[in-house]
């Protein structure tokens, strides 16, 4: 850690999960390695773009790929590409959409921060409701003749009533309509770099820097080759949106060399030795009075990771889960941890705050800091107040 003594930053154990705000995750050697082999050479960047995403399609079994800056940037490669296509004028007008279909039908309950990745590019939302007649009505003119895309969301916080994703896949392809998908972090299951494809999707969008663990500055848009390869001329090196959100030659070797690890990844073991972290957690918090601890899995189909859930009568206390949180954070050690609250996180449907303890990114017995730090908190503040 001696870049990061050197600019006076204390570094922080990770029990926050694969957040952007804390780094994303920690890559294996083989990764790093690949990284910088690649730095020691000059390479086209169009021709590696090609080949690297090649070799990607072949390791997950999909028709094509394109690795990008990001998931979010993905998002905003995905609207191009639905938008202006390969066509080269359109291409360099966007974010100016005129003359083009620009609108992207999504449902309320999908609506979320990383909206902002998709209006970058200059598209726009058509809301609906988890309603079949409406989803129909926005699929007809005059409405269809904007229409870029269907745009659909699978995430932890996207709790809200929606349309199966089978049914708006069906109907958006019956009206011509394609379908992109922003699913960031919904791996594991391994099987879901798959499955919205086999679903229907034409372009789904994954992060290279969580469970992946290839870069933080990468990702991969996964599909229909057609859409694919307008999505790589909508992207770096060409002069089009995703130009400033370029991905570097090390970034995408490394996230070929990280996919190419998580393929072969024995998954099985990887939780069982996540489970024995969370249960080490949950054990040491286990007597302590006005406080609920439980082993709790991601709402929704994708990052099926356990994480250690923590929930404490904040008047009993005398502290709140906020200033617990901001606690850990402040150290020593400094700890990191996902507080879920209506006060944090507005948009998440989450009614009553949470600490989470993810063991993912979590290094061999941190676990044992992680579970000693927050009962000696909770257990000053049982003695203070109590």
């Amino acid at each position: 850690m001696t870049i990061y003594t050197e600019l006076g930053i204390a570094p922080i154990i990770n029990a926050a999960g694969t957040l952007t705000t804390f780094g994303g995750s920690l890559m294996p050697p083989q990764v790093t390695d690949a990284m910088a082999e690649a730095s020691r050479a000059f390479v086209d960047m169009q021709e590696l773009h090609l080949k690297a995403g090649q070799r990607i399609a072949v390791l997950i079994g999909v028709e094509a790929a394109h690795i990008c800056n990001g998931a979010a940037a993905g998002i905003a490669i995905m609207a191009a590409a639905c938008m202006a296509g390969t066509d080269r004028a359109k291409i360099a007008r966007l974010p100016d959409t005129t003359g083009m279909r620009h609108t992207f039908i999504v449902h309320r309950s999908h609506r979320n921060p990383f909206d902002q990745a998709l209006r970058l590019a200059g598209g726009r939302f058509h809301d609906i409701d988890a309603d079949m007649a409406q989803l129909q009505a926005a699929l007809q003119p005059p409405l269809l003749d904007e229409v870029a895309a269907v745009y659909y969301t699978f995430a932890w916080f996207c709790t809200g009533p929606a349309l199966s994703f089978r049914e708006v896949t069906r109907m958006a392809h019956a009206a011509g309509v394609p379908v992109i998908v922003d699913a960031a972090a919904e791996v594991p299951p391994i099987v879901n770099l798959t499955q919205f494809l086999d679903d229907g999707a034409d372009l789904v969008v994954f992060s290279g820097g969580k469970a992946i663990r290839g870069p933080q500055s990468s990702g991969m848009i996964l599909g229909r080759a057609d859409l694919v390869e307008a999505c790589r001329l909508n992207d770096a090196p060409h002069m089009a949106i995703g130009r400033p959100m370029k991905v570097g030659k090390e970034e995408i070797a490394g996230l070929v060399k990280a996919v190419e690890l998580y393929v072969n990844r024995d998954h099985n073991a990887e939780i069982a030795v996540w489970k024995a972290r969370v249960a080490h957690i949950l054990a040491a918090l286990s007597d302590l009075p006005h406080v609920r601890a439980w082993q709790q899995w991601p709402y929704g189909i994708g990052q099926q990771i356990p994480h250690a859930a923590v929930s404490w009568d904040e008047a009993a206390l005398g502290i709140s889960h906020e200033e617990a949180h901001r606690r850990l954070l402040a150290g020593p050690p400094r700890i990191a941890a996902q507080i879920v609250s209506p006060q944090r996180y507005d948009w998440s449907g989450f009614a009553a705050p949470e600490l989470r303890l993810h063991p993912h990114t979590l290094q061999e017995g941190e676990e044992i800091t992680v579970a000693r730090c927050l009962r000696e908190l909770l257990a000053g503040e049982l003695q203070v107040n109590g």
